[in-house]
């Protein structure tokens, strides 16, 4: 069973692009909504943030992610320390609902596939890219957050254009029909290759 990724910068559309494969029925794996499982679930992960980041980083047994995301996203180092504690989990995690699924690929979804290596893992990559400005207000309408914040954390990604290089395949997610096409077409092709 071959695994592709599929990532993206923030505001690109990943999760609409990965509902449009679950609809085809390739099983996703989310892993930022598996990161957020384990670090609610994992006594372990609990204990290594806290470690990390301070009491605060946690509100009862569930980890806050705005102080979190205050915290990180101002020190890099901060952020690499915390990526070393989740990404690992993630990734082991990610290889046991692997082996549970049956299909010819699974989709492995990732914001941040190439920054942390994980393309290294995968058969195939796919990018998902959107022009900023339609980016920054998709983020700004769903986080109601200024246009800077949503700067701030491109920052924190590599750029588009790296990430286009490094893929297999593009989908441009502009007109919701197109990009429902670029899927059917390379879910086409992934079948195929998979044979």
């Amino acid at each position: 069973m071959k695994t592709v990724g599929l990532t993206g910068g923030i505001g690109s559309g990943k999760s609409t692009v990965a509902r449009m494969f679950e609809e085809l029925g390739v099983p996703v794996y989310i892993a930022d909504t598996a990161g957020k499982r384990l670090m609610a679930k994992s006594s372990d992960i609990r204990k290594k943030v806290i470690d990390l980041l301070g009491a605060e980083a946690y509100e009862g047994e569930l980890p806050d992610r705005k102080h979190i995301a205050s915290k990180v996203f101002e020190d890099r180092d901060l952020l690499r320390s915390l990526n070393a504690i989740i990404h690992p989990a993630v990734a082991k995690d990610f290889s046991r609902w692997k082996s549970e699924q049956d299909a010819p690929y699974v989709i492995k979804e990732a914001a941040i596939l190439f920054e942390t290596g994980g393309d290294k893992n995968c058969d195939y990559v796919i990018t998902v890219t959107t022009p900023e400005n339609i980016r920054i207000e998709r983020v700004r309408k769903r986080d109601n957050v200024a246009s800077e914040d949503v700067k701030a954390r491109m920052q924190h990604q590599w750029d588009e254009d790296e990430k286009v290089k490094r893929a297999d395949f593009v989908i441009e997610n502009t007109e919701i029909d197109q990009t429902s096409l670029f899927v059917e077409n390379i879910h086409e092709i992934l079948l195929n290759k998979c044979k």
